[in-house]
């Protein structure tokens, strides 16, 4: 059984079994690695996939974990700590998907790669796994963002071996993914570029486009040149080469190419798949990115068997490797892989951390504690009351800003409200909404609107932030609530130029008691600044597409135009807190 190499981690010693050779059921074998302690004895294992590379997920064990804003920060890095794996007495199994790294076969597409399931492939992978001598049977798995995908959609296919997931900031509305409110994200750019403080996929010749391998050549040149008549698109240089050399970044190209959600995002997505997921699922996911926490959410509803939700605290980005959750980790999978009741189910399904007073509250659901969504409205002077405005537009005349576009200019243009200090400590947790009556002189723009608690000697942390894609605006009205709208996209409307619309646009999920002294500040613009005091926290390609026209917007908050946040209140605030 003795069939590795032994290194050293510190005064660890690892077994390592490099390049091995999982079969998949159609015949293509993967490449994987293993590392474990050096005893032959069969140990649980915990598994990742992902298309990243399993040769650069061993630099974990030469790297220290790096935090953003490191420059040595790498996203794709992220399998986890393998001397911690293999300290805590397990084999930490790392593969190459198809059509990357050392592994064979063709890659068409994303997560829903298309001809064969990722999920299939993790099914077969684990099962191979378990058969082999240095594994007891027991399999979880380990990873963050895609491994954590990668996770779910394993789950899905049930493997009989598969006792148990520990999922850490996975992406599971593959629409909401990239397009966020419709607004076209450019940070999965960078994970299949390999830009922005990431390596990206470690491709091969077998990552082909999805869109390439469905319509012929003249229905990919019109295509095209559709998508090419968006201004925001066609002002972009690197969406205009991506278009334009399809096969030079072919599954970026599927992502531009495909703007509205539909089929080609709701194959094999995991909420949809999530019903079929019975084993234990914990969810984990830190606070700042807040799309990430609404499809995390969401997942959590559907799952149907044990499960739990941890939300954490702000700032958004994890270390690489993610050392931050690895001791809930090991204490799920000691309970589940290796039989140790160590209470931890014993313990609330909820836990949130609440930004601002630092608080953990738990509970049997999300939110975990009541909520009453309650409006703060825009008033004139870039006020924010719980009072509505009782004069009309002819003298509450609207709020406005014109955005040149970013080939042109380098500012981006910020229209901002805030409260007045809050007078008591002022809990919420959960979604809202933001009712925005608006004014373009375009038939499309973007409103980007961004919640920050500032302090009273000025230092901001963002609380939470909506998108939405104005020619997106529509609503599904079966899904939304007060403080809960739901958005199809799976149209894009243009704006009549010129007339007053209503958009509501969706508030993450979030939580965060601003204490007294502190304001609620709300912007609003139609592009972001690239570096603040939360982007600054973010890779350099995590923005969003800008508008590629001219567009001056009116923002009207009279008492015909009630423009305002409805935001999820756990306490009462104080009558005046907010005037």
């Amino acid at each position: 059984m003795t069939d590795f190499q032994t290194i050293r981690a510190g005064r660890q010693e690892i077994a390592v079994r490099k390049d091995l050779r999982v079969p998949m059921r159609d015949g293509v074998t993967l490449a994987a690695d293993t590392y474990s302690g050096v005893g032959d004895k069969p140990r649980p294992a915990l598994v990742a996939l992902s298309p990243y590379g399993k040769e650069l997920q061993a630099l974990a064990l030469t790297t220290p974990p790096q935090r953003r804003p490191s420059p040595m920060w790498d996203g794709c890095i992220e399998a986890g700590d393998i001397a911690r794996v293999v300290q805590e007495d397990y084999v930490h199994v790392i593969g190459d998907l198809r059509g990357s790294g050392a592994s064979e076969g063709e890659h068409i597409g994303n997560y829903n790669a298309g001809g064969v399931p990722l999920g299939q492939d993790a099914y077969d992978f684990i099962e191979w796994v378990a058969r082999q001598p240095w594994c007891d049977g027991n399999v979880g798995m380990i990873g963050i963002s895609y491994f954590g995908t990668m996770q779910v959609l394993a789950a899905a296919e049930r493997p009989p071996s598969l006792k148990a997931i520990f999922v850490s900031g996975g992406h599971y509305d593959f629409y909401e993914t990239t397009y966020h409110g419709g607004v076209m994200w450019f940070m999965p750019r960078a994970a299949r570029e390999g830009r922005g403080g990431d390596s990206g996929w470690a491709f091969t010749d077998g990552v082909k486009s999805r869109m390439l391998e469905t319509f012929s050549p003249e229905e990919i040149k019109e295509k095209v040149a559709e998508r090419l008549r968006d201004p925001d698109v066609a002002a972009w240089p690197n969406l205009v080469h991506v278009l334009t050399y399809p096969k030079n970044h072919e599954a970026w190209f599927d992502i531009v190419m495909n703007e509205v959600d539909g089929d080609w995002y709701e194959e094999r997505n995991p909420i949809t798949l999530a019903p079929a997921v019975d084993i234990p699922v914990w969810l984990q996911i830190d606070q700042g990115r807040g799309w990430t926490m609404d499809g995390t959410i969401e997942l959590y509803k559907a799952l149907k068997g044990p499960k739990k939700l941890d939300i954490g605290p702000y700032p958004p980005m994890q270390s690489r490797p993610f050392v931050e959750e690895h001791d809930k980790m090991f204490r799920w999978y000691e309970y589940w892989l290796k039989g140790i009741d160590n209470g931890v189910m014993d313990e609330p399904a909820v836990t949130v951390h609440v930004e601002g007073s630092r608080e953990t509250v738990t509970g049997a659901q999300w939110p975990p504690k009541d909520v009453e969504h309650r409006p703060l409205y825009l008033r004139p002077r870039h006020k924010l009351s719980f009072e509505p405005e009782l004069m009309g537009a002819e003298h509450a005349a609207p709020d406005g800003f014109y955005q040149a576009p970013l080939t042109v200019t380098d500012k981006v243009e910020i229209l901002s409200w805030s409260t007045a200090p809050f007078t008591e400590p002022t809990e919420m947790i959960g979604q809202g909404a933001a009712h925005l009556f608006v004014e373009i002189d375009q038939p499309d723009t973007n409103l980007i609107l961004r919640m920050w608690d500032e302090a009273p000697n000025g230092r901001r942390q963002l609380i939470t932030t909506a998108y939405l894609k104005a020619s997106h605006r529509e609503l599904d009205e079966e899904r939304t609530t007060e403080g809960d709208p739901h958005h199809p996209h799976t149209r894009a409307v243009p704006v009549e130029p010129g007339g007053i619309e209503e958009y509501v646009l969706r508030v993450y999920p979030f939580a965060a008691t601003f204490l007294p002294g502190h304001k609620l500040v709300a912007e609003l613009s139609n592009a972001e600044p690239l570096a603040d005091e939360h982007n600054a926290l973010l890779p350099p390609d995590a923005f969003h597409l800008p508008v590629g026209r001219p567009v001056t917007h009116k923002i009207y908050r009279d008492a015909e135009h009630p423009s305002r946040l409805v935001l999820p209140f756990t306490r009462a605030a104080a009558p005046d807190a907010a005037r």
